[in-house]
């Protein structure tokens, strides 16, 4: 993959997660803040824990950190995919940020 490549996929799932936020945020009572400095977002929820989602260009991946630990993934088959096998980005935000939440939470790449 190019870095061009990788920046328009890296920056389509940042993208997706703000949305996602917005329309969690109009939806539930969730009240997710999340603040985005270049290629790294951060999510705040009501009970202060995060979740930093950041982007390693060097490496073609994108990290996700949250209470449980970090997880880095790489695209791979159309998707991003966990270097460990834990499974697809927004399948882990989506678990990461429901534990985090204490309610079903869900991100999504096609958010809008």
């Amino acid at each position: 993959m190019t870095d061009t490549e990788f920046l328009d996929r890296a920056e389509a799932a940042l993208g997706a997660i703000e949305a996602s936020c917005d329309r969690i945020n109009d939806q539930t009572d969730a009240d997710i803040d999340n603040q985005r400095v270049g290629g790294m977002i951060t999510l705040v929820f009501a009970n202060r824990s995060q979740i930093v989602v950041n982007l390693q260009k060097p490496l073609h991946e994108i990290w996700l950190a949250a209470k449980s630990g970090g997880y880095h993934f790489k695209w791979n088959q159309g998707q991003w995919l966990d270097t460990k096998g834990q499974g697809e980005f927004f399948a882990v935000l989506n678990a990461q940020a429901s534990a985090q939440s204490g309610q079903a939470l869900r991100f999504e790449l096609n958010a809008s």
